[in-house]
């Protein structure tokens, strides 16, 4: 990480809540209680914080997405930047009960959204009868509200980021029940049990939340950076044919003969021998056969 536990102090990260609000489960991460007001081990949430965006960076790495939600409204403005810098799925306005564990239904509005927006953007949704067009402007009016950072999401998250958990009990309990790892700004209030990696802190101020998202970034940052694509598969896998070559081959193929014959049959060279002595015979019967007509004539005269 960029930042120390300086900076962490320098923004108010371990102002915590009044004792009246204190919750004993988040006694382990409380440094003392001054002035009626909870102290945050701020050497603790150091070393959370960076095992939080360990886990951030490894989930991402995989190609996984990360759903960011705060609601708060000190939470809205840092969470749109974080959500436009990384190109993941926000929620800002209202956490839409079953989001997660109804997600299939939810898919289904989310389609039928992206088809209203496409029929505004093409035209078709001005060529329809008036109360048409009034009825799906406000549906879509209302979807933008329920699903403005919902569009990308592509399925299931692989883990949720959130500021004040207290604040976002349900979206906490629905990750739980689908066992969805959860990384949450936590404060003196909340309950850091339910969590998987908690990060205590001060989550009111605008300053302590910017530094812990800001830590976020790069962790997404870097884990998109890993991401390893998938080797390619080659269409067609069936291995060419290479002709065997038998010219750089020093020993010949082996050649059985048929029975009755020799190797000196096939010999290029007695081929040779035998045909010259062929020809020899034929010049020796053709001068005996013009000496005994020489003779013949001889003797008739």
């Amino acid at each position: 990480m960029n930042i120390t536990v300086k900076d962490l102090l320098d923004a108010g990260v371990h102002f915590g809540h009044q004792l009246r609000r204190w919750n004993p489960k988040s006694k382990p991460y409380v440094f003392d209680n001054r002035h009626g007001i909870s102290i945050i081990d701020l050497e603790k949430t150091y070393d959370l914080l960076e095992n939080a965006s360990k886990a951030i960076e490894e989930i991402v790495s995989q190609g996984k997405q990360i759903l960011l939600v705060g609601t708060k409204r000190q939470a809205e403005e840092p969470i749109r930047e974080l959500a436009a810098a990384t190109n993941m799925p926000f929620c800002v306005n209202r956490w839409m009960g079953g989001t997660l564990t109804n997600f299939e239904t939810v898919s289904t509005s989310l389609t039928k959204y992206k088809s209203f927006l496409r029929m505004e953007e093409d035209g078709s949704l001005d060529k329809m009868h008036g109360k048409e067009i009034a009825a799906i402007k406000r549906q879509m009016s209302r979807m933008q509200r329920n699903f403005e950072g919902l569009l990308n999401l592509q399925g299931i998250p692989g883990a949720l980021f959130v500021i004040d958990s207290h604040n976002e009990a349900i979206a906490v309990a629905e990750a739980n029940r689908l066992k969805i790892p959860v990384i949450a700004l936590v404060d003196s209030n909340s309950d850091p049990s339910v969590l998987s990696h908690p990060i205590p802190g001060n989550d009111d101020s605008a300053k302590s939340i910017r530094i812990i998202v800001d830590v976020i970034l790069d962790a997404i940052q870097t884990g998109a950076s890993k991401r390893v694509e998938a080797p390619t598969k080659r269409k067609d896998n069936t291995p060419i044919a290479q002709e065997p070559d038998f010219v750089d081959q020093e020993d010949e193929p082996e050649v059985t003969l048929p029975e009755g014959y020799d190797e000196n049959d096939f010999d290029d060279r007695k081929v040779g021998n035998s045909e010259e002595e062929s020809d020899a015979e034929v010049k020796e019967v053709a001068k005996e056969s013009e000496a005994e007509e020489e003779k013949d004539s001889e003797n008739k005269e």
